[in-house]
């Protein structure tokens, strides 16, 4: 997936939606530009914010329209209150993003990348697909065949001090991470407002 110019992206959007742009020198290079008044902030109609917010999440996990789009469809498909929840659900759970929270790559396109080129197994199989869903109880490992890539040279000292979410369990010394129960929805939490995409796919 091409993305674009990154600090441009997240600055249109008004969010850290990359992590790159999750840092300290991102944040007081914003505040200066709106100090100096380079950052213009206007006012949106509902569709406008509606797309920002899709926006965000889009590019936090790094999906394509048509990949998002098709995220967001299925979580409406059912006509009850859990839909925002089944979405936080579906993009949290895809194989790229279960690999970047265990901490297996710096970045979810970095995730991606090991997801596509075979590095990683699900119960011992070996997957391919960066969109291959997980579930509770599913393990995902680094293929016995890539341990010993220069892509993870450093893995073991980067787990040390890594810090999985409560619905992952990391074995740090066999690299295993396993799904224990599906991720919590807490709108609070996130960078962008599941709701008001929801709605903006509701139309």
């Amino acid at each position: 997936m091409k993305i674009g110019p990154k600090y441009k992206i997240a600055r249109r959007l008004g969010a850290p939606v990359f992590e790159k742009t999750q840092t300290q020198k991102f944040v007081l290079s914003q505040a200066r530009k709106e100090k100096a008044g380079i950052v213009y902030s206007r006012s949106k109609s509902d569709y406008g914010a509606q797309l920002s917010e899709k926006q965000k999440a889009r590019y936090t996990y790094c999906l394509t329209e048509k990949q998002f789009s098709r995220y967001a469809k299925t979580a409406l498909a059912k006509k009850d209150a859990r839909a925002a929840a089944r979405l936080f659900e579906s993009l949290e759970l895809r194989a790229d993003n279960v690999a970047y929270r265990a901490g297996f790559a710096p970045t979810r396109l970095a995730a991606r990348q090991l997801v596509s080129h075979g590095h990683l197994t699900v119960n011992g199989k070996r997957i391919n697909a960066p969109s291959h869903q997980l579930t509770p109880r599913d393990v995902l490992s680094i293929r016995v065949g890539s341990e010993k890539k220069p892509l993870f040279a450093d893995l073991s000292e980067r787990l040390k001090i890594y810090t999985v979410p409560s619905w992952i369990v990391l074995d740090k010394e066999e690299k295993k991470a396993t799904i224990q129960a599906k991720p919590t929805y807490e709108a609070a939490g996130l960078l962008f407002d599941l709701r008001a995409i929801l709605e903006f796919y509701s139309r």
